[in-house]
């Protein structure tokens, strides 16, 4: 069944690029939806309500401490900084705020110029309010540029705060670590991920099925960003969503056959099995693809849990030989194997 939206007002609840609903500017239609629903408040930001809920309490009192934001791509965490130095700084954003990709700028250089230059830059700021260095994939900076940090963030503590966001805290040097408030972002749930794609939906005027949106949800697997850019590119170029055309866009290996291929698994037929992987496989898969998908369908599989833990077991083992450049269909097919003898009698094994 096809479901199409009504209005861009409808379900339109949060924030968009003019800060107050889903219909965004006329001149704004050009930018990818990503950057235009991107959210301005923090009250707007989907997911990880509780540690958002702290930067709120920021946000309201001011005296923002030197923080970090660690987690994986997509949930929010440049988004929730950009939208705390809004709460803090409203239209001073422009002079008061620096922000650096650490992943470019990420040499030594940078602090020593940059960023120093920038801390000692005089703003007029109200009480309790201070600059705002916010430096993205900080994780990425070379431990000279994260020595030379350390130092400078203790120098101008009194005028200028940094804002860390990084995929793996533990790449941050113990003493920046020491410096600022931990906080850490979790992967977006799919009701959370669901409800903004159909918010996003009913502004642009998409046509959708359910499963469609679903199909877009299993393949963003918590990712909020690359979600909305699927649903961009899956509407652009067909028009409508459906589980078809968004496999097609995403070029991934479809659920339902992975989910026939651990079905032939649990029952131990090994014949079947393989066929379905060699299926994939002439699809043009690689078996990267081919495995991430089936540990994704394994892990909601109903199976017994002992024996879902041995699938993801084996999985994992053979991902990591992929991983390491043996990307063969002979590697895929001993999985197959390894993973049909979990379920058949070892009786049938003795010599």
């Amino acid at each position: 069944m096809t479901t199409t939206s009504e209005t861009p007002e409808q379900g339109a609840s949060t924030s968009a690029a003019n800060g107050s609903d889903l219909k965004g500017n006329a001149d704004d239609y050009e930018l990818p939806w990503v950057e235009k629903y991107r959210p301005v408040l923090l009250k707007d930001i989907v997911g990880n309500e509780e540690t958002v809920s702290r930067l709120q309490v920021i946000g309201q009192e001011g005296n923002m401490p030197n923080i970090i934001i660690s987690g994986p791509p997509g949930i929010g965490k440049t988004t929730s900084i950009l939208c705390l130095a809004n709460e803090l700084l409203g239209p001073l954003q422009k002079e008061a705020v620096l922000e650096l990709n650490a992943s470019d700028d990420r040499g030594i250089d940078v602090v020593r110029n940059r960023i120093k230059m920038f801390a000692q830059k005089k703003v007029s700021l109200p009480a309790s309010r201070h600059k705002i260095i916010i430096l993205d994939e900080a994780d990425s900076m070379t431990a000279g540029a994260q020595q030379a940090l350390r130092r400078t963030m203790e120098i101008y503590s009194s005028t200028t705060r940094f804002a860390l966001a990084c995929n793996m805290s533990s790449k941050i040097i113990e003493p920046i670590q020491s410096r600022c408030a931990i906080l850490r972002y979790t992967r977006l749930s799919d009701y959370q991920i669901l409800k903004r794609l159909t918010e996003i939906c009913d502004a642009e005027k998409v046509k959708f099925t359910p499963e469609g949106l679903e199909a877009i949800i299993f393949t963003s697997d918590g990712d909020m960003r690359q979600a909305i850019n699927n649903l961009q590119a899956t509407s652009s170029g067909f028009g409508i969503v459906t589980p078809e055309h968004v496999f097609k866009v995403c070029d991934q290996p479809h659920p339902v056959l992975v989910k026939q291929l651990v079905e032939a698994c649990v029952g131990a037929q090994v014949d079947g099995a393989l066929d379905k992987v060699r299926t994939l496989w002439m699809q043009g898969y690689s078996a990267v693809d081919i495995i991430s998908t089936l540990f994704r369908v394994v892990k909601t599989f109903d199976m017994e849990e002992y024996i879902k833990l041995e699938f993801i077991k084996e999985i994992g083992l053979t991902h990591m030989k992929i991983l390491e450049g043996t990307q063969t269909l002979v590697q895929l097919s001993g999985l197959i194997a390894r993973l049909c003898k979990l379920k058949m009698n070892p009786a049938m094994f003795v010599v």
